[in-house]
């Protein structure tokens, strides 16, 4: 029950920021921003974690998760509750950036907190179930985002996601006991980020951790923008994206026999081979069910690799950085969060959407190539 406890908390939170990303770039091309201007506001989710997120890191080690939790799901609300309030672009700017700084908070400390609950041999497992609660939350958020929009307007929207984050911390407050997390260790003086990267199984997992996340977010900024050049209705875009992450849930139901019939390495493969030759189709399909289809075998591919990445992540790391290394993970993400969706808003007000999808699929398939030669070490 505790975990169940654990994954809903987060799964809450995290239904806050998917909705909170779909109505931000369909709020902002509603309003008259070019595509470069949307790209401009939905880079600002990761502008401040991207600077934040050792530190971040660093304090949840030192002081534990609950109060930077508690302080994450207050600003989540207060992120989605000022579109609401004030339905302006102006005020885009201002929401995004609380909503993906806010939520950096919420992650990192529930990442330490699965890491710390139970024992070694089911931490695979914890994460794989921290993964399915982000699978339903990443395919509720865009359906409820979608109809809310359809039928109450952009604004009210937001109004409504603000419902979660203030669920969430209903259920942290309701919580008396303190919440787990990883022994303390005294960290060497002198110590810094790039010992980190010092340590190989930690660089390589930070290197694809950060290609499949990129192309994880890009998705959620690419499809409304392909979705809208097509004519979509909000409730169609919000479905397709909910079909992406519905097979992100599939595939994680199926993560306990995936782990015990293949390495780790050899499903990080798998995942960047599906995703990349998925990023080649999309542009190639222009109707809801053939997106439909892409986006599930999306994510497939993108679902996989998660839970096996964040148990690599925590393993490797050295007693007492956990926390850190999470916040490195974070980091490296949100930079590409941040500089990526401003060149590929670039991209598609130059050249349209389609080299943009297959500029990451290149990526994707790269980094493939390069996960097969771990496969075999």
């Amino acid at each position: 029950m505790a975990l169940v406890y654990f994954v809903a908390l987060n799964a809450l939170a995290h239904l806050a920021l998917v909705g909170g990303r779909m109505t931000t770039s369909l709020f902002a091309l509603r309003l008259g921003a070019s595509d470069f201007t949307v790209g401009t506001v939905m880079s600002l989710f990761a502008a401040l974690p991207m600077l934040l997120s050792i530190l971040a890191g660093r304090l949840i080690d030192r002081a534990g998760p609950r109060r930077p939790i508690l302080a994450g799901l207050i600003s989540l609300a207060c992120g989605t509750l000022l579109p609401f309030l004030f339905p302006t672009l102006g005020v885009l700017y201002l929401s995004s950036t609380l909503l993906g700084t806010s939520f950096m908070f919420v992650h990192i400390g529930m990442n330490s907190v699965i890491g710390a609950h139970g024992g070694t041999e089911r931490r695979a497992l914890n994460f794989s179930w921290l993964a399915l609660g982000f699978s339903i939350s990443g395919s509720l958020g865009p359906i409820l985002a979608g109809v809310a929009i359809d039928r109450l307007g952009h604004s009210r929207a937001f109004g409504v996601l603000a419902l979660f984050p203030l669920a969430a911390l209903a259920l942290l407050l309701w919580r008396r006991e303190p919440l787990p997390r990883p022994h303390r260790h005294p960290v060497e003086p002198g110590s810094g980020v790039l010992d980190l990267f010092r340590i190989p199984a930690l660089r390589h997992t930070f290197l694809v951790s950060g290609l499949l996340a990129t192309g994880w977010d890009l998705y959620s900024f690419l499809m409304p923008l392909y979705g809208a050049r097509l004519g979509f209705a909000a409730a169609t875009i919000g479905s397709i994206m909910a079909t992406f992450a519905i097979a992100t849930f599939v595939v994680r139901l199926a993560m306990p026999a995936l782990v015990r019939r293949l390495r780790s390495w050899q499903v990080i493969f798998s995942a960047l081979g599906v995703a990349g030759s998925s990023y080649a189709l999309m542009p190639l399909v222009g109707s809801a069910p053939g997106l439909m289809a892409v986006s599930f075998a999306l994510g497939l591919g993108l679902g996989c690799a998660q839970p096996v990445i964040m148990s690599l992540l925590y393993d490797s790391s050295p007693p007492g950085r956990q926390g850190e290394a999470v916040g490195v993970r974070t980091t490296m993400l949100n930079a590409s969060q941040t500089f990526i969706p401003l060149a590929t808003g670039s991209l598609s007000a130059a050249a349209g959407v389609s080299p943009a999808f297959w500029l990451l699929a290149m990526c994707l398939l790269g980094g493939a190539f390069l996960a097969a030669r771990k496969t075999t070490q």
